[in-house]
């Protein structure tokens, strides 16, 4: 059986009368913010040289004493918080602009494997590890986003080599999704997104990325560089993860809230 995925106050909204939809009660949510900042630590793959730069229009006092400040920035699409659009990796897949929203606010699952990320670094996320976890918490209902809860979101702070596991680009370490895990969550439980809070949809070693592709081949985008997911309930949490709009961009920033049930 499916778990529920709709709160009361939420099912009252969408019964309700078109012309007096029933309002969100969002005080029955904590808002969990799950993105990193942009800024001078953000951190970037190690083949990313770019970085991120922002440098002031205007910032002060006019004439007449009012304050005004406004900046420009830049940064490449595939660092800190972010979306892998399908176009990343699938030349027909959909492009930054183009991810329906169906596929970017939807109910979470959380699936945690940080002790056996604790025990092998590079640990990929196995079909039997969603076994274990739907014994518990129920089967992953179709539409769902799922966010891996790996543990690595506490590294951010200490810097890229403790993130990365390394700065050669061929010689990373960290956990995330395995393939085949991949593939079943994509093909069985019809998930509408797969996110986890390390560098990437695969693990460090996989130089090849195969979830990458699973994932854009099925035209499902990916979220990297999440934050803590600790506050998040393994079911029952909405996700709102909105990418910047870029014009045929193969991903984007990324800000992401998760609604939580108090």
């Amino acid at each position: 059986m499916h778990q529920k995925t709709l709160p009361f106050a939420l099912l009252l909204a969408a019964c309700a009368p078109s012309d007096k939809p029933a309002p969100l009660d969002f005080s029955q949510f904590e808002m969990v913010d799950l993105s990193h900042s942009y800024g001078n630590d953000t951190l970037y793959w190690p083949t990313e040289t770019e970085g991120f730069h922002k440098r002031t229009l205007i910032e002060g006092d006019l004439p007449d004493g009012r304050f005004i400040s406004a900046f420009a920035f830049s940064t490449p699409e595939h660092a800190g918080t972010h979306m892998d659009a399908p176009y990343q990796f699938n030349r027909n897949g959909a492009k930054a602009d183009a991810v329906p929203l169906e596929r970017l606010i939807a109910p979470a699952v959380v699936i945690d494997i940080r002790e056996k990320a604790k025990a092998e670094t590079d640990y990929a996320l196995t079909v039997d590890d969603i076994a274990a976890h739907e014994a518990e918490h129920g089967e992953i209902a179709p539409g769902s986003i799922i966010l891996l809860r790996t543990g690595w979101s506490a590294r951010w702070a200490d810097g890229a080599a403790a993130y990365f596991g390394g700065d050669d680009p061929a010689d990373l370490h960290f956990p995330s999704f395995g393939a085949d895990a991949a593939r079943f969550l994509i093909e069985e439980r019809g998930a509408a997104a797969l996110g986890v809070d390390a560098a990437s949809t695969d693990i460090g070693p996989a130089t090849d990325f195969p979830v990458h592709r699973l994932l854009g081949a099925a035209n499902i985008p990916g979220f990297e560089n999440l934050g803590d997911l600790g506050p998040l309930p393994a079911t029952g949490a909405y996700l709102i993860a909105l990418p910047m709009k870029i014009e045929g961009g193969s991903g984007g920033p990324l800000r992401v809230v998760a609604l939580v049930p108090r």
